[in-house]
């Protein structure tokens, strides 16, 4: 059995388990300012919200502006990353795998691993906090609602998330070292 196989044949071991958790959570959009909330921030943690807060640093001074080229940096990294697993891997969406989970929002692909709504969240953050620590009574509880919307909203596993932010982490540390050796 190839690599590609191996992934596939996991992915359904691990998708029968997870299920259950987006059946659940997918139960909070029933009230309709609950889905409102998460649609909110899945749409904002779509890239808007991390937009405006690097143009906001990047006018801010030369430690905001430092910020914001290592969170393009970051981004543009995390892109390549999150798109190159995609296509590679190929879990389907927990709305694909199962008619009985509820879809709440328009998925951006048709792949759910790993996450990038939660990569960018998660990696955007460590670099702001790097730089700017004061941020993270605003980018904790955010990134935090973005991440589990994408569960809520049915568009990911939980295992998708989780692996969209350690991959997150892993990658802003990455362009953070690397940004120290320019």
């Amino acid at each position: 059995m190839d690599s590609t196989a191996k992934c596939h044949d996991l992915f359904r071991r691990v998708d029968a388990v997870e299920l259950g958790i987006c059946l659940t959570a997918g139960r909070a959009v029933a009230n309709p300012v609950t889905r409102y909330v998460f649609l909110i921030a899945s749409r904002l943690g779509n890239g808007i919200f991390w937009y405006v807060l690097m143009a906001v640093l990047a006018v801010s001074g030369p430690e905001g502006l430092q910020a914001a080229i290592v969170m393009a940096c970051t981004g543009l990294t995390g892109l390549v990353v999150y798109r190159t697993l995609k296509q590679r891997l190929s879990r389907e969406r927990p709305f694909i795998a199962c008619a009985a989970v509820r879809c709440s929002d328009r998925p951006l692909d048709r792949y759910s691993f790993p996450s990038g709504h939660t990569l960018h969240a998660f990696a955007f953050t460590t670099v702001a906090l790097h730089f700017l620590p004061a941020l993270a009574v605003i980018l904790i509880p955010f990134t935090a609602l973005v991440s589990v919307s994408r569960v809520v909203l049915g568009l990911h596993y939980p295992s998708d998330v989780a692996a969209g932010a350690v991959i997150g982490i892993l990658l802003a540390h990455l362009v953070l070292s690397a940004s120290t050796l320019v």
